[in-house]
């Protein structure tokens, strides 16, 4: 995608007879936000930002102080390719700033913008390829095809909508390197192109926009609930990950080592494991995401790694040769309910702080982890991820690096917000509660 300055937008908005303009954000548990001006509204936009009501956005600010200003970023100006009431639309994604002029604390993108610069104080450049799963139901979430992994038309009935989707973000400039059927029935997968963390998280955004918008279009409806049904296998966002320096070098290579990782991986590898646990909260951010977390479906519950083992946390995918930049660790838990920036900034700093600590990782587990019992995963050194919200909530508060990490004010809110939510559920009478119980 090509950036373009102000007055080529305002060019371009112009000479393609646009007539919306979306001014797009996103909110601390991961919502996209949106404002949408006309185009005479937009050349002052570019050049001063656009007032909005913080108070009314979840995680932002209290209504006594609910001015705030949205900041568009011009690389990311991109035409919509569908139509609004028969008009053409386009959008920006945009920061958020404090009326002093400042960067807003609580931005999700700020956050991450503020671990992406950590990193190349460091020497660093972080970069991600975010594996994005998701289901297409019919109304009254009926399953919309029968078919399993790979399979293709005409089981799998979405091979023409999935065709869209990619078509649709490339013409956004976002490349697909794989789409695919995922396990379950009405099961998708689409794989976006690896590239730095910060395009990365606004990648993420824009394909979920794009995936509901051409499902919505299609009768049907998108969901990214990581545990949508009872029996199946869940949505993940399975996270490939590396390190490279300024001249283009992946910092995770080492022909010398059986799995050919460097020393500077195995840090960061042990970083995340390390810290795992304080993270996983804003990885699986939902109730339902421990729904997901559970032996079976190719889930991850152990903390450890290995290379063909898909029951370990991180992953170590097969080195080919002259692929040395491919080397990467695939981070397995993470679900596509996450905020991506805050998700993206979690790990990365996990991994710095490996890098920092020269936290040395535990042995390789290659065998599968679900078939193991308590004696076994004790000789391992193996621990568990958290099987709640709420037991996931108790090891975020108690972490010093996320609170560094998100910062004060999105450290609290997002606590806040995440207790409520875990609070609510805890109240609330399910239908299987009702099934068991009910005969009493």
């Amino acid at each position: 995608m090509t950036e373009l300055c102000k007055d080529e937008i305002v060019k371009a908005v112009k000479n393609e007879g646009i007539a919306f303009i979306d001014l797009m954000f996103t909110d601390l548990p991961g919502q996209m936000k949106n404002v949408t001006i006309s185009p005479r509204e937009l050349e002052d936009c570019l050049e001063s930002g656009k007032w909005f009501d913080g108070s009314s956005v979840e995680g932002f600010t209290r209504i006594h102080e609910s001015d705030m200003l949205l900041i568009p970023d011009l690389s990311t100006y991109v035409r919509l390719p569908w139509l609004r009431d028969g008009k053409k639309a386009a959008r920006i994604i945009c920061d958020v700033y404090d009326p002093d002029g400042k960067p807003f604390s609580g931005d999700p993108r700020y956050i991450l913008k503020r671990a992406v610069a950590r990193a190349r104080e460091m020497g660093y450049i972080y970069k991600v390829g975010p594996e994005i799963e998701f289901f297409l139901f019919r109304e009254n979430r009926a399953y919309h095809d029968s078919a399993g992994y790979f399979d293709f038309s005409p089981r799998d009935m979405a091979t023409d909508i999935r065709a869209l989707i990619t078509t649709t973000l490339e013409e956004m400039g976002i490349h697909v390197e794989m789409s695919h059927h995922e396990c379950a029935p009405s099961q998708h997968e689409i794989d976006t192109e690896y590239s730095e963390a910060l395009r990365s998280a606004d990648n993420v955004m824009t394909v979920k926009h794009v995936i509901k918008t051409v499902a919505f279009n299609k009768g049907l409806y998108a969901t990214f609930m990581p545990k949508p049904i009872y029996g199946i296998p869940g949505s993940g966002m399975h996270t490939h990950q590396s390190l490279w320096d300024e001249k283009g070098q992946n910092l995770f290579y080492d022909p010398e080592d059986p799995y050919r990782l460097s020393k500077l991986a195995y840090y960061f590898m042990g970083g995340q494991l390390s810290y795992i646990r304080e993270i996983v909260a804003i990885l699986c951010p939902t109730v339902n995401s421990y729904k997901r977390l559970v032996k079976g479906f190719e889930a991850p519950v152990y903390i450890c790694w290995g290379q063909r083992n898909r029951s370990a946390l991180i992953r170590v995918p097969r080195y080919s040769l002259g692929r040395e930049r491919s080397t990467r660790l695939e981070l397995r838990c993470p679900d596509p309910s996450c905020n991506p920036y805050l998700a993206l900034a979690a790990m990365l700093m996990a991994g710095l702080k490996g890098i920092e600590e020269k936290i040395e990782p535990p042995d390789p587990v290659e065998e599968d982890v679900y078939g193991f019992d308590d004696r076994k995963l004790a000789k391992f050194y193996i621990r568990t991820l958290p099987s709640s919200l709420g037991e996931a909530l108790e090891e975020l508060k108690n972490s010093r690096l996320m609170r560094e990490t998100l910062g004060e004010h999105a450290f609290s809110k997002y606590i806040e917000v995440k207790e409520r939510e875990w609070q609510e559920f805890q109240r609330y009478v399910t239908d299987w509660e009702i099934k068991q119980y009910d005969g009493l």
